[in-house]
């Protein structure tokens, strides 16, 4: 599924310098209104990140280290009314190698660290890296503080007795005795 990111803020792994870059992010009106309508949510009022990019391994692979902060309104999934929240988050990926790349067959265990995601067109866009990491860091049932669910009185079970078609025979039977 490609999709234009909302937010895209590509930097080419070419130009990092071996002692790496600082970089901040922020998310301009237009772009928190994409963003808030592909994280079905109601607003993004703000969205900043501090992010810091390095190469390692003589150029193959590139750290990203960010910080992202943001303000915005979700739904009360118990009451449906607005819930301004505040998400500060820190985040670390590794990017190398090439979408092609991609497709090799990796020998993963839980104790290992994720595999790098792969540069496109030699570029890595801090932008939608951000905008992933905010989704992930949204409460994905936002809930008011004292919001309760209205109790539920449950009726008694009604258990229905099924009449034997035979019931009726074996009252006949009953009545010849």
């Amino acid at each position: 599924m490609d999709h234009t990111p909302e937010f895209s803020r590509p930097v080419l792994v070419d130009v990092i310098p071996t002692r790496g870059i600082d970089m901040e992010v922020e998310a301009k009106p237009g772009e928190c209104a994409g963003l808030a309508e592909r994280f079905g949510i109601v607003a993004v009022h703000s969205l900043v990140a501090s992010v810091r990019l390095q190469a390692m391994d003589n150029g193959t692979l590139f750290r990203l280290d960010g910080r992202l902060r943001a303000k915005v309104t979700q739904t009360c999934v118990v009451t449906l009314e607005p819930l301004e929240q505040e998400v500060d988050e820190t985040f670390t990926m590794t990017f190398g190698g090439s979408e092609e790349s991609d497709t090799m067959e990796l020998d993963l265990s839980m104790d290992d660290d994720d595999p790098p995601e792969p540069l496109v067109d030699g570029a890595i866009d801090v932008g939608e890296v951000v905008a992933e990491h905010l989704a992930l860091a949204l409460d994905p049932f936002p809930r008011k503080a004292g919001a309760a669910l209205p109790e539920v009185v449950a009726e008694p079970e009604v258990v229905e007795v099924k009449v034997s078609p035979f019931a009726a025979l074996a009252g006949l039977r009953e009545k010849k005795k």
